[in-house]
């Protein structure tokens, strides 16, 4: 509003749907100058004040609760005592804690540097999105990271925080969970290097394809973008910025400390479902034997189909797929369904299908996940089966 050659303050009064008691200015021009309007209250419909920040976690801390309770009698032995599915329970709690407790504290590491280190940076090694080669780069970044699926999912979390595109962390998730060294070299000995080989190159196969299908689907709008993605500027070096950033970096003694704090209230979000993960994988073990589900895995259409549903309902990480995985390759003389078994893990879990949607906050990119890599997993795993069947 303007009102020429006149010394008044205009004041506005401004709605928001997401803010509360916000004090916002507004700049009023005229022929005489720029003014300052006065502050405004600003009502909202949406708390995210400070009660926001101490809303209790149910989620979270209802399932840690009983997680750590399982662990603890298992540790003192006391889980004897229990009825026989409750000792399962608690058995299961500790196996799958002490699979997964290093690649969760290493995640949650790698997090809080993310979260330390600038977009622009993580931006110009990842590379532009919406391209193939921002595509590939996140792919080979997903193959060569040594972490378990559930610590890449917190770092893929981040890396979409930090501006990577919805292509490219569908493309790191896609290709990172059993494709780590570690896991790679156990797989071997598990199923020979012939077949190692030919999983990773068609796990790197389907995550480019459905990387770029995610560019696409965001190009004509039919996915929403992620809104925190930036531009670089023409003049930017990454190897200049990386030296000048390099030589910034206060090395004192709680710097790892401090890290590890980011890193763990970065990833409380990942937390909460891969805890209420561990309590829905004891529960299946204690009620329903994984042996009856192999006894099913042949290498059939109905073996396939069986595979694809297991997968997606028993909630192991990557190091407790792997050995089932070879277990379907030498025992069901399947290999197509060994391959869609550690694909749609990662495909369907529901842990990963919760925390994409909490992240990207839309229902849409999460459910597109599964729709665009298991109809891909699908036909390579036919493929393998009435081809190669061992």
């Amino acid at each position: 509003m303007s009102d020429c050659c006149s010394d008044k303050k205009v004041t506005s009064t401004a709605e928001s749907c997401c803010s509360k008691n916000v004090v916002s200015e507004a700049v009023v021009d005229s022929c005489c100058g720029t003014q300052a309007a006065q502050a405004a209250p600003v009502s909202s419909c949406c708390d995210t004040g400070a009660d926001a920040g101490r809303r209790f976690d149910w989620l979270l801390w209802g399932s840690a609760v009983p997680v750590a309770t399982g662990y603890v009698l298992h540790v003192l032995g006391w889980s004897h005592s229990l009825p026989a599915w409750a000792h399962t329970m608690s058995h299961g709690v500790f196996e799958l804690i002490n699979t997964m407790w290093w690649g969760v504290v290493l995640a949650a590491i790698f997090v809080g540097m993310l979260s330390r280190i600038p977009q622009q940076m993580i931006t110009a090694v990842l590379g532009p999105g919406g391209t193939l080669r921002g595509v590939w780069r996140a792919t080979l970044a997903g193959t060569l990271m040594d972490l378990c699926s559930h610590g890449i999912l917190m770092v893929g979390m981040q890396l979409y925080q930090r501006g990577a595109s919805l292509g490219q962390v569908m493309a790191f998730l896609i290709a990172s969970p059993w494709n780590s060294l570690s896991l790679t070299i156990i797989l071997v000995a598990l199923i020979g290097l012939p077949w190692t080989l030919a999983f990773i190159l068609l796990s790197l196969v389907i995550a480019v394809i459905s990387g770029c299908i995610f560019e696409v689907l965001v190009g004509r709008g039919t996915l929403p973008g992620n809104p925190n993605t930036s531009q670089l500027p023409e003049d930017y070096h990454l190897w200049t910025e990386l030296k000048v950033y390099w030589r910034g970096v206060d090395w004192r003694p709680g710097l790892v400390r401090e890290v590890m704090w980011d890193g763990f209230k970065g990833s409380q979000m990942v937390l909460r479902w891969l805890l209420f993960g561990v309590l829905l994988a004891t529960a299946l073990r204690s009620f329903v034997a994984l042996e009856d589900f192999q006894d099913w895995f042949g290498p059939t259409a109905l073996g396939l189909v069986v595979t694809l549903i297991a997968a997606t309902i028993i909630e192991v990480c990557s190091e407790g797929s792997t050995p089932i995985a070879a277990d379907l390759m030498t025992r069901a003389k399947a290999p197509g369904n060994s391959f869609a078994f550690m694909m749609t893990g990662v495909s369907t879990d529901y842990t990963e299908v919760m925390v994409l949607k909490d992240t990207t906050r839309s229902w849409k990119i999460a459910l597109f996940l599964p729709l665009v890599t298991v109809p891909q997993v699908v036909i390579i795993a036919w493929i393998l089966n009435t081809s190669f069947a061992v």
